[in-house]
């Protein structure tokens, strides 16, 4: 099994969710969601109770994957590797949980549950739907809340769990590191943010005048902003910012980025340059969606729910996402750039040498 090559369709898969989420659910507006996530609940759901014949060929067109086990190889690799948590050596800190919830009418093969526990580490439950369902509903936002470090509340939306409901699948995702080069917080000043609807918004802007790894392509420039590793020599987390060199160009960028096999790989800054300006707005996204129709997901019996929180400011990023999977019954490279993010622009914070994508989002309007 080449699990190397099944991590790139994964990388790939983050792309087009990302396409297809900003277009219809988030266009433009800020939006935030975490691929990682969502993928490891649908690893899950293929590998339970109801992971076989159409709800598993579903999820595998969706994941673009061969089987369960390939699925579940690469969820071996993200979660021993990318979700190893780094703040005991000076990395980032992550934080990671993954639970169960069975209707405990239902029939259950008795190797499910060990499956779960000690391969995905995850709380297995059987549950009483039937009778609980408003219950268990907020029994659920607490675990996301507490595995969240507080940021992701109310994943699941009232009536989202009913008497109907058979299984739901939970992962919670949280992520915090700091800039391996800090912006100086003396150097923050508002300056306008420019709007789709022609207006403008006066926000604070960090600044930084040292060398950066920013690279200028067709249409638009892409700067890496990589976080602190501490001791860990194996791994590089980055977020990376893609600003379309037109104000109003980024529907054009995002369609670009779904529609352009390879885009992440092929526009990453290599190396450091001298910069002209560098000036990003602070920001906070929270962000959340239920969606089945608008992820092509193939099946009418589950529900989607997803929530993602986003912030950066001089120190660094935190980010938290939670997804519960609800089922029923029924380039050029220029030496000297400047990159002044004064326009909607996209961002990812990704794992550089997997390439795992833990979040992806677009600015529109850092004031909000």
């Amino acid at each position: 099994m080449d699990v190397q090559n099944a991590m790139k369709n994964q990388t790939e898969v983050a792309v087009i969710l990302s396409k297809q989420l900003f277009s219809t659910v988030g266009k433009r507006s800020n939006s935030v969601f975490s691929p990682a996530s969502i993928i490891a609940a649908f690893t899950m759901v293929a590998s339970g109770p109801d992971g076989k014949d159409e709800i598993l060929k579903a999820i595998l067109t969706f994941l673009r994957s061969s089987s369960a086990d390939e699925l579940n190889a690469v969820f071996n690799l993200i979660s021993s590797f990318v979700f190893a948590d780094g703040s005991s050596i000076g990395g980032p800190t992550i934080k990671v949980a993954n639970g169960v919830w069975v209707e405990q009418s239902r029939p259950i093969n008795p190797s499910i549950k060990p499956l779960f526990e000690n391969f995905f580490k995850a709380v297995f439950a059987s549950v009483d739907f039937r009778s609980k369902a408003e219950e268990l509903r907020l029994e659920v936002n607490k675990w996301a809340t507490y595995h969240t470090n507080g940021l992701i509340k109310d994943l699941l939306p009232p009536r989202s769990l009913t008497k109907y409901t058979k299984l739901v699948y939970g992962n919670a995702l949280y992520f915090k590191g700091a800039w391996e080069e800090k912006f100086d917080k003396a150097l923050t000043k508002k300056r306008d943010f420019h709007l789709f609807n022609g207006a403008s918004v006066s926000v604070p802007f960090m600044r930084n005048y040292k060398k950066q790894y920013v690279a200028a392509y067709d249409g638009f420039k892409v700067l890496k902003l990589p976080f602190r590793q501490g001791g860990d020599t194996n791994r590089g987390f980055s977020m990376y910012l893609y600003l379309p060199d037109e104000k109003y160009g980024l529907e054009n960028l995002v369609e670009r980025m779904g529609s352009d096999h390879g885009f992440l790989d092929s526009c990453i800054p290599s190396e450091k340059v001298s910069v002209g300006e560098l000036i990003i707005p602070k920001f906070k996204i929270e962000f959340g969606f239920k969606a089945s129709r608008e992820f092509n997901l193939g099946f009418d019996v589950v529900d989607l729910y997803h929530k993602a929180c986003v912030e950066i400011d001089e120190d660094g990023a935190e980010a938290a996402a939670a997804t519960a999977v609800v089922v029923s019954f029924g380039c050029a490279f220029v030496k000297t750039v400047s990159f002044v993010a004064d326009h909607p622009f996209l961002f990812l914070i990704r794992e550089e040498r997997t390439g795992a994508v833990l979040f992806v989002g677009q600015m529109c309007d850092p004031s909000v």
